[in-house]
């Protein structure tokens, strides 16, 4: 993928808040998002928002890149994606034969791809049950506190997600299934982000929010199924 500016990537100027980012994110990705609008749907363009997202969207990781624009760095890599980058062609340079590319996919799917496929989906599938047992009453503090300790559990099952999905490089005839599992956990941390703001405000807003970003990790979890498969 070619060097891109990931302010110019996600329309802000490079003085924005972190919270202009999230916003500008967000329009993006309704606007460029094929499950969102058919019209203008964008593969690519979705692959580059949420790489931009990935680096802005968190303060340290901004930082460090606005040291690397000052000094002239190249601006399409972050750190942890030239590591993985790195990690990935070292794990290609120790193929010998086709034995041992069957060995590391299968590696690949038994360690990351089935554990980190059964949190996502465990996930998706338990929030709206969720919603309707709040709707019942959003400001009884029973149900309310429930809401809360849901939200925390999926935290939890995501920051596991993401710690294996990290641990092993992906097989390169399984990147378009790695890289939907990985922007489909995006999707679902900022979903998660979106919820928990509800509690704070009793904006419904938030919820309705929360559930469009997950029902776009959906449509991303679908794909790197089908990946997988095909």
């Amino acid at each position: 993928m070619a060097d891109y500016n990931y302010y110019e990537t996600l329309k802000v100027n490079p003085n924005a808040s972190q919270a202009e980012i999230k916003q500008a994110y967000r329009r993006l990705v309704k606007l460029f998002h094929p499950d969102s609008n058919q019209e203008t749907a964008n593969h690519d363009r979705i692959i580059r928002i949420n790489a931009a997202y990935e680096v802005l969207g968190d303060a340290h990781s901004r930082l460090n890149y606005d040291k690397k624009l000052r000094n002239g760095f190249p601006q399409g890599k972050s750190d942890r994606q030239q590591r993985t980058a790195a990690a990935q062609q070292k794990y290609q340079a120790t193929r010998k034969t086709g034995r041992d590319v069957d060995e590391q996919v299968e590696e690949w799917l038994r360690s990351i791809y089935h554990p980190v496929n059964r949190i996502i989906f465990r996930i998706l599938n338990s929030l709206q049950e969720q919603i309707e047992k709040l709707a019942a009453d959003p400001f009884d503090d029973e149900l309310l506190q429930e809401f809360l300790d849901y939200l925390e559990n999926c935290r939890d099952d995501l920051k596991k997600a993401q710690a294996s999905f990290r641990s092993l490089p992906n097989p390169p005839s399984l990147a378009r299934s790695a890289a939907h599992l990985y922007y489909c956990l995006n999707q679902i941390g900022d979903g998660l982000d979106e919820l928990e703001y509800f509690p704070a405000s009793y904006d419904e807003s938030y919820l309705h929010a929360g559930q469009e970003m997950f029902r776009i990790a959906v449509g991303l979890h679908c794909e790197a199924q089908e990946s997988v498969v095909n």
